[in-house]
């Protein structure tokens, strides 16, 4: 059988048809909005998360309240995916930095839908080496680019999973998922409006030169690009025709 795309999310419309059958009569479309936290750092998380629009951020909190953001999931993947695994818990903080909708799957119906479907696990497997893609660069990137190639590469990610030129972002929030002070934000934020890349008002920021953008920022945009879309690619290319049944 056929994969054909059945959800907005990428993952879940990479599926075969059979799986996401299986997967279909347990989803359940829900609201995300602006900062609402789906996890704590070491809790068992009750639920999958696949989002169809909006942007989860992945943040280390720290005790005196500084939060850095180390991945970003959108529509072509999911949050919870380590739960597939008995006694996982969540390895960050995790809250809604861009509102939309996602579909759900309780923890008991996702571990069987990974028991039920190699597929399935396959893509799981993919999306956490995603997350780890993006966690070791956000590491290196923070270390050692500048704060405008930061922000560059953070707002050209972001322009890629929200399929969108407009971003309603605030100047603070900016500034704790990179990790500096607000006024150099703001600093750099003005640096890229003189320039003629982004067009910035109180909670909202509009690219308006892509291109640009790409050349101010830093190799990490196109490294951590390059390596999630060739994950992505296997999953395109998984099933390139009908599926043989099984023989009973």
């Amino acid at each position: 059988m056929e994969s054909s795309p059945r959800s907005p999310n990428l993952m879940l419309a990479s599926l075969p048809a059979e799986d996401f059958e299986y997967i279909r009569p347990h989803l359940r479309a829900v609201e995300l909005h602006h900062e609402l936290v789906l996890a704590r750092a070491g809790e068992v998380i009750p639920r999958v998360y696949f989002p169809h629009t909006g942007v989860i951020s992945l943040v280390v909190s720290l005790s005196e309240g500084e939060m850095v953001e180390v991945a970003m999931i959108g529509r072509d993947g999911a949050f919870g995916a380590s739960m597939v695994r008995d006694g996982a818990i969540s390895l960050n903080d995790a809250m809604v930095q861009l509102p939309g909708v996602a579909f759900t799957l309780e923890l008991p119906h996702f571990r069987r839908a990974a028991e039920h479907s190699v597929m399935f696990r396959e893509a799981l497997v993919r999306q956490e080496q995603a997350l780890l893609i993006q966690a070791q660069q956000s590491a290196a990137c923070n270390a050692y680019h500048s704060v405008e190639a930061r922000l560059s590469r953070w707002l050209l990610r972001m322009h890629d999973l929200f399929d969108s030129h407009n971003l309603p972002l605030t100047q603070g929030f900016l500034a704790q998922m990179i990790g500096v002070r607000r006024n150099s934000v703001s600093l750099v934020a003005n640096t890229l409006q003189q320039a003629g890349l982004i067009r910035y008002s109180r909670g909202h920021i509009e690219i308006t030169n892509l291109e640009g953008l790409k050349e101010t920022s830093c190799e990490c945009y196109e490294t951590v690009k390059m390596r999630c879309d060739t994950l992505a690619d296997v999953d395109r290319h998984r099933h390139p025709g009908p599926r043989m049944a099984t023989a009973r």
